[in-house]
């Protein structure tokens, strides 16, 4: 298959992009740039672009490695360790929660599922009117997100779902439930459902095969491997005047040995909303209000299976074409946590994981996997007064670890969640169903389903709890003493620090952010060139 598409990175590095791999660095380096840029995710990928275009010098630091299409094989085994962090096994402190994020150039964006939705609109206005942000309105905000959809390819799916999703979107129409297609950041999809091991066709528009190519092709440097350490402050304590780090060997984890130091006229932070905070407080350059790395919120999320008497394919299609907002908007934002419906791709590695139960009885779900429908629950935390979501914490080597506390407000959230899904899934056809939950069994009607679920005990490692989408932690706002960045992203104490992406939001979103991090980074960068084009 590869061999027919054009691979953009090995022609990028044969054309002689300035593409430097960690691992293979024999002495240590010393570097300057106008703007480094810390992150090549979604945040710093676009803003990397955003600067070359500018016309500055810019030098994009990434922990992973550089892959390209030829390398993504559609393998579970490989692409878990190569593509994620902690080989797709982060969670939370207590264990309760498995975190997805990406760790590669590109980051999480050429491992996530290509839904695409602009911030809502009550999300918006409650920062206006709660976090000091008055200029973020939805119209302030549109030219930002239309530039990121023309250039991203984010449109309309226009294909038939897949038989994961039509489940989702059939039980909707039973019900009578409010639900509409999912809009997607690819361009000439193969529909293959492998969106979580890398796309082999370059149809998927990451970061990897947009904005990062575009910002090599016009004179940025890239480091890969490369890790950020810490960050020095000058004697004044009003800039950063060093990056420092290490490089990692070909495994992509152990220190080689090697260092690297970056002078730059402006630090961009874009390592996520784990890794940013983290950097600071390795520092000890945490902002003086204590905000830095609190308030770090994950769209915790709940699943229910089901067994359907028709193939369903889990593995096969667009991973996510379906949603519903119904259980949004049926209390107030700041009310009992509303939740997103959407399906997730089901392949077995991942599955027997997440699956409960262990040994025969697991296998024997596992053995009817062309059947097994999986509906999610994205709940969303930060506006309930008892949703204050986590804190990035750092354990004795450094490395940063989430402490997300599941209290009332989670688990209410949680069995409400379930209790749709399940009533969603009868309603679809399902044989069975059953909530993720290590004391759950198969129910065979929406009433004993409805029993069992309202008997759950609601402990943490008992139900089964996962996040892809880390936001806050850095949050912005308009009062220094309440929040870290100003709403560019401008770092209130360190005046050539700037913060792109999802660190910065100050609640979740309440959908998938990918376009949101677009957004409002290609905003902050714009903001950012043309401060350092005025000197």
């Amino acid at each position: 298959m590869s061999g027919k598409i054009p691979d953009l990175i090995r022609q990028g590095l044969a054309s002689g992009w300035k593409a430097m791999d960690g691992a293979a660095q024999r002495n240590d380096l010393f570097l300057s740039a106008d703007v480094a840029v810390i992150g090549s995710g979604a945040g710093g990928g676009i803003a990397a672009e955003a600067l070359s275009l500018a016309g500055l010098d810019v030098l994009l630091l990434e922990e992973g490695g550089l892959h390209s299409s030829s390398d993504f094989r559609l393998l579970e085994a490989k692409a878990y360790p190569e593509l994620y962090q902690e080989s797709a096994s982060r969670q939370t402190l207590d264990k309760a929660i498995t975190i997805l994020q990406g760790r590669a150039v590109g980051g999480s964006t050429v491992v996530n599922w290509t839904s695409s939705f602009r911030t809502p609109p009550d999300t918006l206005l409650w920062w206006q009117e709660n976090h000091g942000l008055p200029g973020l309105s939805v119209e302030a905000m549109r030219p930002w997100f239309e530039q990121a959809e023309r250039r991203l390819g984010i449109g309309p799916w226009l294909a038939e779902p897949n038989g994961n999703n039509l489940v989702l979107e059939r039980g909707c129409l039973a019900l009578g439930l409010r639900h509409a297609r999912i809009p997607r950041n690819v361009r000439g999809c193969w529909n293959l459902g492998y969106c979580g091991m890398g796309c082999p066709t370059n149809a998927k528009q990451s970061m990897l095969v947009t904005c990062i190519p575009s910002a090599l092709s016009r004179g940025a440097r890239l480091l890969s491997r490369a890790r950020v350490d810490r960050l020095a402050a000058d004697p004044a304590g009003k800039s950063i005047s060093a990056i420092e780090g290490s490089f990692l060997g070909a495994d992509g984890n152990t220190p080689s040995g090697r260092r690297f130091m970056v002078r730059a006229r402006h630090v961009v932070l874009a390592a996520g909303a784990i890794g940013t905070p983290a950097i600071l407080l390795r520092s000890g350059l945490a902002d003086a209000s204590g905000q830095t790395g609190r308030r770090t919120f994950l769209h915790p999320v709940t699943l229910s299976a089901a067994l359907m008497p028709e193939r369903i394919e889990p593995y096969n299609g667009a991973p996510q074409s379906v949603y519903s907002d119904h259980y949004m908007h049926t209390q107030p934002l700041d009310g009992a946590l509303g939740f997103k419906l959407e399906v997730p791709p089901i392949h077995p590695l991942l599955a027997s994981v997440t699956f409960p139960g262990f040994g025969s009885e697991q296998a024997s779900l596992l053995r009817q996997l062309p059947h097994l429908h999986a509906t999610l629950a994205l709940m969303r935390d930060g506006f309930h007064p008892d949703s204050r979501g986590g804190e990035v914490r750092l354990r004795s080597d450094g490395s940063p670890v989430l402490d997300y506390p599941l209290n009332d407000v989670i688990w209410d959230g949680a069995r409400r969640s379930w209790l749709a899904m399940a009533e969603l899934q009868f309603a679809a056809g399902a044989r069975l169903a059953m909530p993720l939950h290590e004391a759950a069994r198969p129910a065979s009607s929406w009433r004993q389903a409805r029993a069992m679920i309202e008997g759950l005990p609601l402990r943490a490692l008992q139900a089964r709890l996962v996040s892809a989408h880390v936001m806050g932690g850095m949050a912005m706002g308009g009062d220094p003493s309440l929040s870290v960045v100003d709403e560019w992203g401008g770092h209130w104490t360190w005046r050539n620090l700037t913060v792109l992406d999802g660190s910065i939001f100050p609640t979740s979103i309440g959908a998938n952010p990918q376009l949101s991090v677009y957004a409002f980074a290609l905003r902050g960068a714009d903001h950012l060139a043309r401060a350092l084009a005025r000197g």
